[in-house]
C-alpha cells in the first residue's frame, strides 16, 4: 500500500525481531514515504484495509472536527490574566445534573490559602509566615 514493493522481502524486514533491529531505519523509510501524500489520502488507502491509523490534528483541526462540533466539545471561559480561553469540554453528559464549564484553570496560587486553611488549618498568621519565609507565593 506504501508503493514500496521491494521493502517486504528486504531481509532488514522481514521479521519483527529485524524490523526492530533495524527500526531507525525503518521509520526513517516510512516517514520519507509518508510525506508525499496528505494525510487523508494515506487515511483512505489505510482504512479500508483494517490498518489502525488516524490524522494527528492541531489544535484548529480537533476544534473544526464535525463530531468535535457537534458534541459541543470546545468551551470558553474567561480567565483573569488570558482573558478567554478555550477549553475541552467533559465529554460526558449528565442529564439531572449537567456539568458546567464556568470557570478557566486557576493561577498559580489562587486556591492557596483556600486548601491551606480548610485542609490544613492554618490561619493568616502562619500563611503570612509561609509567604515571608518564600513557601508560599502571592496574595490571599
Amino acid at each position: 500500500m506504501i508503493g514500496e514493493p521491494a521493502w517486504p522481502a528486504d531481509p532488514r524486514f522481514a521479521t519483527n525481531a529485524q524490523r526492530v533491529r533495524h527500526r531507525d531505519l525503518l521509520v526513517g523509510m516510512i516517514a520519507e514515504r509518508m510525506r508525499a501524500r496528505p494525510a487523508r489520502e494515506w487515511l483512505a488507502l489505510l482504512e479500508p484495509s483494517g490498518v489502525p491509523c488516524g490524522p494527528i490534528n492541531d489544535l484548529a483541526q480537533v476544534f473544526a472536527d464535525p463530531q468535535v462540533r457537534h458534541r459541543g466539545l470546545e468551551v470558553r471561559a474567561p480567565h483573569p490574566v488570558a482573558g478567554e480561553v478555550r477549553m475541552v469540554a467533559n465529554p460526558m453528559r449528565l442529564s439531572a445534573d449537567p456539568i458546567v464549564h464556568d470557570r478557566a484553570p486557576p493561577v498559580l496560587g489562587e486556591h492557596t490559602d483556600e486548601v491551606l486553611r480548610s485542609v490544613l488549618g492554618m490561619d493568616a498568621a502562619a500563611l503570612e509566615r509561609l509567604r515571608a519565609e518564600r513557601v508560599i507565593q502571592g496574595n490571599p
